[in-house]
């Protein structure tokens, strides 16, 4: 399972810019890598696990702005299609259930 967050928060004044960067971090130090600008996601071994991120995220969300998640499978990620631009070899797409690095 990966866990997908979007997040788009008010940076205008600074406590906005504070809350942005502790969110940021906060996601970054759980484990979540980046796919694009405030777009992050996270690898769980089972939906169970994903719940509990989850609900983790949720607790250390700042008060304002829009934050949005989506769990999805790992077959359903490996499908992503790129448009334009490339894959980062950052993180692992695959569906197989065994990865050798």
């Amino acid at each position: 399972m990966r866990i997908i967050v979007f997040f788009d928060l008010p940076v205008t004044t600074l406590e906005g810019r504070r809350n942005y960067t502790a969110f940021r971090k906060f996601l970054v130090r759980s484990g979540f890598v980046m796919m694009q600008e405030s777009v992050y996601c996270k690898l769980a071994l089972n939906a169970v696990a994903a719940t509990t991120i989850m609900e983790h995220v949720r607790r250390n969300s700042p008060q304002d702005g829009l934050i949005q998640m989506l769990m999805v499978t790992e077959k359903q990620y490996a499908n992503i299609e790129y448009i334009i631009g490339e894959n980062n070899h950052e993180t692992i797409d695959s569906s197989d259930r065994l990865v050798v690095l």
